[in-house]
């Protein structure tokens, strides 16, 4: 059994901006996660992020990954463990980790859940065939490893990460034949869609798969358009000779661990499921847990890094007595998330998180 100040679970951007904001406070700090390398998202992430210099804005996601990596490794009290999986998160506090081939309980005075979210799966026949990835799958294996993953790709999901995917399959010599979307919009930013219509990729709006077809791997995908109740028509079905189709539509909260814990859930589906009822200051119905990142709500990276960076600071506010100056910092934060959170395109997070706090503040 270790003893700790604070335990981030989870060495995405979110934990990664936790972890920084304890350990500068003074606090001890072990960062468990489950991958070889810290970075989470990030690492797959060759676009450039967009807004204001703070948020890292004309930076690419493995260069900001880079530079929180190189800022943690300045801090003697900060320890981090890859490879190591978090099994359960109990109601007395300890925390369990398989970590070089061991099993040990942590017993932290606070536990940060930076754990993200896992890919939506989407339902049609032949979904189970070879050559069928999620959005993340594709990355990892373009972005992490240099692996092209196909020839010719059909995309389901016209959010950032689909469109986002198409034009990084573009870069890699994958030939994406078209983007699928169900609803009538697309439903990222004009600025990636706009990328893929200069190099001639459709996306069709209103449309979805009915079936991927090959023998024993992915050959041919059919799309059919979507009538008012959500039915195929049948008149509408193109058939795509393909060998990849990649599933992006949406994130989920990996919140298996907060469900452990004990603190009080809530489904918020503009949120991507169930998430963790938490305060402005990340701090859930727990007094020994907060969030931040993706768990708390699926959203950008610039997000789950200040949201990470606001968690880090309320965790050792709440250890400490003299506070004053980190209360400046932290307030400093929130207004800099709410500002962030102030355009048309946060709608939907906005109207999420009121649902969420309204009852709970």
């Amino acid at each position: 059994m270790l003893n700790v100040g604070i335990l981030v679970v989870g060495g995405g951007p979110a934990g990664m901006s936790a972890a920084l904001a304890a350990a500068k406070a003074g606090q001890t700090v072990i960062v468990c996660e489950r991958d070889e390398n810290l970075g989470g998202q990030l690492i797959k992430q060759t676009h450039k992020f967009f807004g204001d210099v703070r948020q890292c804005a004309g930076k690419r996601g493995f260069e900001i990954s880079k530079e929180l990596q190189e800022k943690l490794s300045v801090y003697p009290n900060i320890e981090i463990w890859t490879n190591t999986v978090v099994h359960g998160m109990f109601q007395d506090g300890i925390v369990t980790c398989e970590h070089c081939g061991e099993y040990i309980g942590v017993k932290a005075q606070k536990i940060i859940m930076a754990t993200g979210a896992s890919e939506k799966f989407a339902l049609f026949e032949g979904n189970d065939l070879p050559g069928v990835y999620g959005a993340g799958a594709v990355q990892t294996l373009m972005n992490v490893y240099g692996i092209k993953p196909a020839e010719n790709v059909v995309i389901l999901g016209a959010g950032n990460i689909g469109l986002i995917t198409a034009y990084q399959l573009e870069q890699a010599g994958v030939h994406t034949l078209a983007v699928v979307e169900a609803m009538d919009h697309i439903g990222g930013y004009e600025v990636h869609a706009n990328k893929l219509k200069r190099m001639g990729i459709p996306v069709i709006t209103k449309h979805s798969i009915v079936k991927a077809e090959g023998n024993g791997k992915v050959e041919r995908v059919q799309i059919a358009a979507l009538g008012d109740n959500g039915e195929f028509l049948d008149e509408t079905v193109e058939t795509y000779v393909c060998d990849c189709v990649c599933i992006a539509v949406g994130l989920q909260p990996l919140a298996n661990l907060c469900w452990q814990s004990g603190c009080k859930m809530k489904y918020i589906s503009e949120l991507g499921g169930y998430v963790p009822v938490s305060t402005e200051m990340m701090r859930t119905t727990k007094d020994t847990l907060y969030v931040a990142g993706d768990v708390s709500g699926v959203e950008e990276a610039s997000a789950a890094m200040l949201e990470g960076e606001i968690a880090g600071l309320s965790a050792v506010i709440d250890l400490e007595k003299e506070t004053d100056k980190l209360e400046s910092m932290r307030n400093n934060c929130v207004r800099e998330l709410i500002e962030l959170r102030s355009g048309p395109k946060s709608e939907k997070i906005r109207c999420g998180l009121q649902k969420l706090r309204r009852q709970e503040e």
